[in-house]
């Protein structure tokens, strides 16, 4: 969470190597998904219609951030992006076999 007193707190006092900029960017994206987290909890305790539209709202910009990053970090590291259609690709393929255990 930001220290709202200190408004430097985010700089970085150099230029980041590649390796850097990806870890950043994974930070950032975690970032994003706690505030969606917030967002969506905070729609959820409450009753009042018009705090939960602009609570979801905000949200939903939120998760865009979120692909927006994520399609940053594939550019600069292409493995990464590698990496995450592997992992969809074996989602799909238990979800093709109905979740079951592979027989043995």
């Amino acid at each position: 969470m930001a220290l709202l007193g200190n408004p430097f707190v985010a700089n970085v006092p150099r230029q980041m190597s590649n390796e850097e900029l990806t870890q950043a960017l994974r930070v950032d994206i975690a970032g994003e998904l706690e505030a969606i987290i917030g967002y969506e909890a905070h729609a959820m305790a409450t009753n009042d219609v018009r705090a939960q539209k602009v609570l979801r709202h905000i949200a939903d910009e939120e998760k865009q951030h979120v692909g927006e990053l994520q399609q940053l970090l594939y550019i600069l590291n292409p493995n990464e992006e590698d990496k995450t259609k592997k992992g969809i690709q074996a989602v799909q393929q238990q979800q093709q076999q109905n979740f079951q255990p592979p027989m043995q």
